[in-house]
């Protein structure tokens, strides 16, 4: 194997140098070999030094050099592309006619949408636009002790921002006259029964695989019981449950849950029902309903297919075809409401849009591109291989895309000030970007500057430095403060460094996310605080600009006094 993967670094990390003028990175080949060969992400940590190396090596080499490498071992490379491989992961789809294929995306309105209701909402999205088709996005409110119309709108908001059009919304509850007579159908046939039984005697029967004695009621006394859940039975004392198999292997077959009693206030038709589907009952119907052809989601309900299957062919309904991929999270970043919540409670992250959570608010108040997302999913096609996936491959994605419009701006950590004699002007023009046309900022300047405190510490008297878009310094006295005389000269051996004009000097912080969990444990270090000096041109950006701190990396501003580093 290892063999192969050597092969493929190299021959990735050569075309990637020569799209990108003879150099290339590490992190941008690893993110390509795990988007593009899933066997190797299991593998990502034993790959990094390999990728490293033969990064370096490639580097070393001269553009006409790698140019006759690919010529003789990659000619594949220069060859052109073929429209039909740009479908970026996602296979064709089976049994699929152009204009007739229906997808949805079902979210519950239980939390704020996050990278994984990203991959769904996508991925159905992408299917029906592939094949001309349509893509519904249908809230599945049918619980409501735990759903709000705060999370509804969140969803809403998230979608909305990720980009993903849908041609249909609606609701679940939309429908539940429908349900409740499928439900009653269901009875009628004899495949679903009222069962009365304790929560605990129903959870180890299903365990011993033993059917209850409610099982055995007639049509007529289900049909009394079910009658008496709308206007009698309290919560927790009858379900509708399923004629399944309780001796089946897959535990969901045994005779589960259709409908429960719930008499919290749902938060758009307040006490309405009270008799509310399961889950599994309220997806099979609406599918069907709702003329679902392909229906798409992540692999934990693979098991639930058969349920589905049955209950429409117990119902002689359509039956939509069932996909199923991995689940996505970021390696240290959970998903999970049940993880998520404590945090907030207890004050460890401050809200669903902390820069450390991958919840799509989130994500975009770190700077990440919605564009970014969606090319990264896609890479990921419809493995259902598990994707714990490290957060530089998004991070790989997102730089691409924040490169050509991220202002470059001069900011210093630990500030050191220098003063330089003799310098011959009072202002200096310094381009915003340095490739694209992004015009140029004016900076006013004196004597006085500050420089970085880790580029304080390495120069040393008579050393020359350039002050990036200033002019050399030679280095004349090393103490509590640092001067040094203006010098013309050749800058191509000496120290590159960024600086800050005293007199205009504006002080932000700058947050620094890092992993959240390290195994199951929560990082108490994982959000660091740097107070720094940056350009008044700072308080000029719209809140929400991306920026390029020289030297430092890509952050997004989110306030006059705040800015949130993306990623290197």
């Amino acid at each position: 194997m290892y063999d192969e993967l050597i092969v493929e670094i190299r021959r990735t990390a050569l075309q990637n140098a020569y799209e990108h003028e003879g150099k290339t990175q590490d992190k941008i080949v690893l993110a390509k070999i795990l988007g593009t060969k899933p066997e190797y992400r299991t593998k990502a940590k034993e790959i990094i030094d390999l990728i490293s190396k033969t990064v370096a090596l490639v580097n070393q080499l001269t553009a006409e050099q790698q140019l006759d490498e690919i010529k003789e071992k990659f000619p594949e490379i220069l060859s052109p592309k073929e429209k039909a491989e740009e479908r970026e992961g996602l296979p064709p789809l089976s049994s699929a006619e152009t204009g007739k294929v229906i997808t949805r995306f079902p979210p519950e309105p239980n939390g704020y949408p996050h990278i994984g209701h990203a991959k769904a909402a996508i991925i159905n999205s992408e299917y029906a636009k592939m094949y001309g088709g349509k893509c519904i996005l249908r809230l599945d409110d049918t619980n409501p002790e735990s759903e709000r119309m705060e999370y509804h709108a969140a969803i809403k908001v998230g979608l909305d921002w990720l980009g993903v059009k849908f041609d249909i919304v609606k609701n679940t509850s939309d429908d539940m006259e429908l349900i409740y007579q499928k439900g009653t159908e269901l009875i009628n046939i004899g495949k679903a029964y009222v069962c009365t039984c304790k929560r605990e005697d129903i959870s180890k029967n299903r365990k011993e695989r033993i059917s209850c004695r409610c099982s055995l009621n007639d049509i007529e006394k289900n049909n009394l019981g079910w009658k008496k859940m709308f206007e009698k039975f309290k919560p927790g004392e009858a379900i509708v449950r399923f004629r399944g198999d309780m001796k089946s292997d897959n535990a969901v077959m045994r005779d589960p849950v259709l409908f429960r009693i719930i008499d919290e206030k749902h938060y758009t038709l307040n006490d309405k029902y009270r008799i509310w589907p399961s889950y599994d009952f309220a997806v099979a119907i609406e599918d069907s309903s709702d003329g679902i052809t392909h229906a798409f989601r992540s692999k934990e309900f693979e098991l639930r297919k058969e349920l589905i299957e049955a209950i429409l062919e117990s119902l002689n309904m359509r039956k939509p075809q069932q996909g199923f991929f991995s689940r996505l999270e970021f390696k240290g970043m959970p998903i999970s409401k049940r993880i998520l919540r404590p945090l907030i409670e207890e004050g460890k992250v401050s809200w669903y849009d902390d820069p450390r959570l991958p919840t799509l608010e989130a994500l975009r108040r770190r700077g990440i591109r919605p564009e970014a997302i969606k090319k990264f999913i896609l890479s990921l096609g419809m493995t259902k291989a598990d994707t714990l996936a490290p957060f530089d491959a998004l991070e790989a994605f997102n730089r691409k895309i924040v490169d050509v419009d991220s202002i470059r701006l001069f900011m210093v950590l630990k500030p050191k000030k220098l003063f330089v004699n003799n310098l011959p002007f009072s202002k200096v023009e310094i381009a915003n970007h340095p490739t694209k046309d992004m015009g140029k900022r004016e900076i006013n300047i004196d004597e006085n500057f500050y420089i970085s405190g880790d580029d304080a510490e390495v120069i040393r008297v008579n050393s020359t430095i350039r002050l990036l878009g200033v002019g050399n310094v030679l280095i004349t006295k090393i103490g509590a403060n640092i001067e040094g005389e203006f010098v013309e000269g050749d800058s191509s051996d000496v120290a590159k460094i960024q600086w800050i004009s005293e007199k205009d000097a504006h002080e932000i912080k700058i947050l620094v996310p890092k992993q959240l969990f390290i195994e199951d444990e929560f990082n108490e270090d994982s959000l660091e605080e740097l107070e720094a000096l940056t350009e008044p041109q700072y308080l000029q950006l719209k809140e929400g600009k991306e920026i390029q701190f020289v030297r430092f990396g890509y952050c997004r501003k989110d306030s006059q006094a705040q800015a949130i580093f993306t990623h290197k």
